[in-house]
């Protein structure tokens, strides 16, 4: 590598991680880049990284100290805009992957942000609710200096919603003396929140799985679907396949894997889950070993969990028509090989899932006007979005001959790319 562009060493991309995944798919479409490709290095640095210390003082009276992240990935096209997990896994690098794809995803959605993403090294489980909203706070006033609703707007992500987007909001608008309902989104719809916005992401996958049927001559009605992950994105996107006439016929989570070849009935488990009951109490479906699930014959296969889930170790016995990455960062690049040569069509998180972001940036736009839209008109505008933002992606990717990811990598990262040629380097 030319010394003039050597990577901090925490950036370098050797080794097993969500970074160097990132790296290797902007690697693949370096070469379709053209006249734009000597600005690169710009996606491979982020433009900011904040690492924080949270101490907070628990329900007993003792100081518990956690490692809090925002990492604003680029922002040549707009404001940062990415969400905020809660997690015991949560690192450095991981948080940087997740920025970098939100770059990608707002690009090639077409919505004028740039990526960020923010998260807390801690397990929500082990804190009183009290003890959590003292978190959420320290660490919203510790990052305060880097958000705001012109500069990065956080968001929902795993492990938080809209009580905790509810207490962000809280605490920078006391910080900066003024009510400011636009410095996040995924509020509660009292704060201005956005209708819609709880089922986005889930929905933006559903919309994207039935244009990609459309084009390969797959019914919706009667498809069998298998979702990993059954919280917000994995119930939503299983809603909206069912009421197309779909039948969810597998979900798997922490707690196991149910299978039901007749179908489960989604709203059935989703009570069963609100309820916090045990995954093997659920009287619709069977608990079959983990490792099955990812041999289950299906027309949809929603991974909707966690980071690489589906790798060269599973890929090959994956048996669907369409993977939908309802997850950030679910598929390595190596798997994304096997199913290419399987011919899965895999439609890749960077628009699969960009249905949260677009939602996200409609809550935006009603808090910065006051002026709010009815469920109707947000599910519309989401689906014409979405609808357009993937006719264009599988075109592309039909005229050069390549899968969605690299189509979607390309696109975004010339869009990137021409706003920072075009903005030039200041000073």
């Amino acid at each position: 590598m030319n010394p003039i562009h050597a990577l901090p060493s925490y950036l370098e991309p050797e080794g097993v991680g969500s970074w160097g995944v990132f790296l290797q798919q902007v690697d693949r479409a370096t070469s379709t880049l053209g006249e734009l490709a000597y600005l690169v290095e710009t996606l491979k640095r982020p433009k900011r990284i904040l690492i924080v210390d949270i101490p907070i003082k628990l329900d007993d009276g003792r100081v518990a100290h956690f490692e809090g992240y925002r990492v604003q990935h680029n922002t040549s096209r707009g404001p940062g805009k990415g969400g905020v997990r809660f997690h015991q896994d949560v690192c450095l690098s991981e948080v940087m992957a997740l920025a970098g794809w939100m770059s990608i995803k707002n690009a090639v959605i077409g919505v004028p942000f740039g990526g960020a993403k923010g998260g807390v090294r801690v397990d929500p489980r082990q804190l009183s609710e009290p003890e959590l909203e003292r978190l959420t706070r320290r660490y919203t006033s510790e990052i305060g200096i880097v958000i705001g609703p012109d500069k990065d707007i956080p968001a929902p992500d795993v492990n938080t919603n809209e009580k905790i987007m509810a207490w962000m909001m809280d605490t920078y608008s006391m910080m900066h003396g003024a009510t400011s309902t636009a410095v996040v989104t995924g509020k509660p719809l009292s704060l201005g929140g956005s209708r819609g916005r709880r089922d986005a992401t889930g929905r933006g996958v559903f919309v994207c799985g039935r244009t990609a049927a459309a084009k390969i001559g797959l019914p919706i009605a009667g498809a069998r679907v298998c979702v990993q992950g059954f919280g917000n994105v994995g119930n939503a996107a299983a809603r909206c396949f069912a009421e197309a006439g779909a039948k969810l016929i597998a979900v798997q989570t922490v707690e196991g894997t149910l299978h039901n070849p007749a179908g489960i009935d989604v709203a059935k488990l989703g009570a069963h889950q609100d309820a916090r009951r045990p995954l093997g109490e659920f009287a619709g479906a069977t608990l079959i070993p983990d490792a099955a699930f990812w041999e289950i014959e299906s027309e949809f296969l929603i991974p909707a969990a966690l980071e690489n889930q589906v790798t060269a170790a599973n890929a090959g016995r994956i048996r669907t028509r369409v993977l939908l990455e309802g997850a950030n960062g679910p598929t390595t690049p190596e798997a994304d090989d096997l199913l290419a040569a399987n011919g899965i069509v895999v439609v890749p998180d960077v628009i699969a899932n960009a249905g949260g972001v677009t939602v996200s940036y409609f809550e935006w736009v009603q808090d910065i006007s006051s002026y709010f839209w009815t469920e109707e008109e947000v599910n519309g505008r989401l689906d014409k979005i979405m609808s357009d933002a993937f006719n264009g992606l599988w075109e592309a990717a039909a005229a050069a001959r390549v899968t969605l990811r690299t189509a979607a990598f390309t696109l975004a990262c010339r869009r990137i790319l021409e706003a920072r040629h075009l903005r030039g380097l200041y000073p």
